[in-house]
């Protein structure tokens, strides 16, 4: 079916946003922030220091195990405090944050030139399939790494971590469709004790070897690199572990704000990690054997199992966040264009940004089972692990460059101080990355580039299909004055013909005048438009023009963040000459039926691929949550 949207991607004029009626309080918002944003980086130090050495590629000495944990407080330091905090979260597209606002920020940035427009818009869908590819990476290795902690507990456990694991990834994966609203008041107060924990456990090995503490100083990163540069950057796969969901502080600012991301940052979450890493350093230096799990391993015997159990209550909460952000990234793609329309269901009836997407559920639960299954342990996902998180870290600070360039005007020299630096760093924990490709890395970016190619294969084939259409479309107003020189009959009540672009004919009314012969008494001809901003405020959601003999053009706009409902928007209309009776009004869809041919266009695999694409998308009515019984849909055949 031809979705009823005409994609407007470049528009930056409306910038109304809507705001909530109560807003919550600064510590409700930086404890949410602390359950939602950080969970994945929280429980990184789960695996990331022990991967560095487990390799065997890195001797523990004392200067070594110095030099990695000033990699890592630096590592944190630079990228996490100085890039996300400082820098990117000031790039917001009306308040809201992530890949897809710095996308439209940035596509809007260049509109002058179409050529690097287009090239960062290619950038930025394969960023956010690369994001996709570590929704399937986080929860497999996030649980899989809490739940390998009971084989500390004891040895004769080791057999039953996988299938543990995945019944615990199953269970989460099949309550999804309940929504996070009963749980989610949890997760702050949870993560909070898992950051106090981890950062106690952490200063009682630094209190037993304070002479740890030296790592804070940047020289001893600095010595190990130049020492032993060929470790040492082989060892950046294994640090930029510590930095996995980073990302996930721009992500998430429209639901927070900058605030309280900032504060439960530099307040609680930095410290404890830096603790908690410092600590297992600590105990490495005393027991170089135990560096195969040291977070367990520096765990009080008493403490053990309970520490193993919220280990994986906190994977299981940064699982939760990552799935929530995928069905959050979906719904924006899908109202950006570049996915076809799925079936979306609101968990809550208070919060709309509460939703649930079985096809990205199952399909995310399918990917982790596999990847579980195929790695096995968080050691062998760790290097699948990495990859793609640098890779989403690079374009976000190529993007940056051109919103900070182009959209603020900064003189050239400080947008290149300022993203240059970020940049280097990027492209080297990438180029570390890279060396894990055969071992694992290749999975994440398999997954990217099928899920870029479906991606692309849309976007091109409805540019097609567009064409298509246009090339057949008569003008609207011609055609009603054609029509009104010997009107049909008309019968009363209200008819809707949703068309993709403005001032053309819509196939639904030439197959109603063909086959009923009738005309409403009244006939709006609607146009849905989505822009590249995330909120349009209700003030601004409707322009109506009439096009005489009670007949009316009606255009409705959408941000990416906005959920589609037609008849509510149409409500508007209400004493602007037009009103409108829902129990009298039909909506008329174009169901349309591609057919792919040979000759111009895409691909014969990519127009078969887009063709079933199309058939399979969820009904156009259900997406603009048009009422069932009032909707009538006229079919046709189109050829691209």
């Amino acid at each position: 079916m031809a979705i009823p949207i005409g994609m407007d991607f470049g528009s930056n004029v409306w910038p109304g946003k809507f705001v909530s009626a109560s807003k919550s309080s600064l510590p409700a918002l930086t404890l949410g922030a602390i359950g939602v944003v950080y969970g994945d980086i929280g429980t990184s130090v789960l695996y990331a220091f022990k991967e560095v050495f487990v390799s065997g590629h890195v001797p523990i000495t004392t200067n070594n195990i110095l030099g990695v944990l000033s990699l890592f407080v630096w590592a944190m330091t630079i990228i996490v405090s100085v890039k996300y905090v400082v820098l990117v979260m000031r790039a917001d597209n009306n308040g809201e944050g992530g890949l897809m606002a710095l996308l439209a920020l940035a596509s809007m940035s260049t509109k002058d030139n179409p050529r690097m427009r287009n090239i960062l818009v290619v950038l930025g869908v394969f960023g956010v399939a690369l994001f996709f590819g570590d929704g399937v990476i986080t929860p497999a290795i996030s649980v899989l790494s809490a739940v390998e902690g009971i084989e500390i507990v004891t040895p004769a456990a080791k057999p039953y971590v996988v299938p543990i694991s995945l019944v615990v990834l199953v269970c989460l994966f099949l309550v999804q469709r309940r929504g996070t609203g009963d749980i989610g008041k949890f997760f702050g107060p949870i993560t909070v004790l898992w950051f106090l924990c981890i950062g106690v456990a952490g200063a009682m090995q630094i209190a037993q070897n304070p002479s740890v503490l030296w790592a804070l100083l940047p020289i001893h990163a600095v010595r190990f690199a130049v020492d032993h540069y060929a470790i040492a950057f082989i060892t950046l796969g294994a640090v930029f572990l510590c930095l996995t969901g980073a990302e996930a502080l721009y992500a998430d600012m429209g639901h927070f704000g900058k605030t309280p991301i900032r504060l439960a940052w530099f307040g609680l979450v930095m410290p404890s990690l830096i603790l908690n890493y410092l600590g297992q350093g600590a105990l490495v230096l005393a027991q170089p054997s135990t560096v195969n799990n040291p977070f367990f391993k520096m765990t009080p015997d008493w403490a053990l199992i309970p520490m193993v159990m919220l280990a994986t209550a906190a994977t299981v909460i940064a699982s939760q966040a990552l799935i929530s952000g995928a069905y959050s990234a979906t719904k924006q793609t899908i109202q950006l264009g570049f996915l076809p329309r799925l079936s979306i269901l609101h968990t809550s009836i208070k919060d709309t940004g509460q939703i649930y997407i079985p096809v990205v559920n199952w399909t995310l639960l399918g990917g982790v089972v596999l990847a579980v299954g195929m790695f096995g342990s968080s050691s062998a996902l760790a290097a699948a692990y990495g990859i793609s998180v640098s890779l989403v870290m690079i374009i976000t600070t190529g993007m940056t460059f051109f919103v900070i360039r182009y959209g603020w005007g900064y003189p050239l020299w400080l947008c290149v101080a300022s993203t240059g630096l970020f940049f280097l760093i990027d492209a080297a924990f990438f180029a570390s990355n890279s060396l894990k490709i055969a071992q694992g890395g290749w999975f994440p970016l398999a997954m990217a580039v099928a899920l870029y190619l479906v991606m692309a294969t849309w976007k091109d084939g409805r540019r097609l299909l567009n064409k298509k259409l246009r090339a057949d479309a008569l003008d609207l107003p011609s055609f009603l004055e054609a029509i009104f020189v010997s009107p049909p009959v008309r019968v009363d009540g209200t008819a809707v013909f949703l068309t993709a672009d403005v001032g053309t004919v819509p196939n639904a009314i030439l197959h109603n005048l063909k086959h009923n012969k009738v005309l409403h008494a009244i006939n709006l001809f609607v146009t849905v438009r989505n822009h590249e901003v995330p909120w349009i405020g209700m003030d601004k959601r409707i322009e109506i023009d009439s096009l005489g003999h009670d007949c009316w053009q009606v255009v409705i706009h959408y941000g990416f963040k906005n959920d589609p409902d037609v008849p509510k928007a149409l409500q508007q209309i209400k004493g602007r000459g037009c009103d409108l009776d829902p129990m009298s009004t039909s909506y008329f869809l174009s169901r349309d039926t591609v057919v792919p041919t040979l000759g111009e266009g895409m691909a014969p695999w990519r127009e078969k691929l887009f063709a079933q694409m199309h058939h399979n998308a969820s009904g156009a009515a259900d997406f603009l949550n048009l009422p069932n019984n009032s909707v009538v849909e006229l079919g046709s055949k189109i050829e691209i």
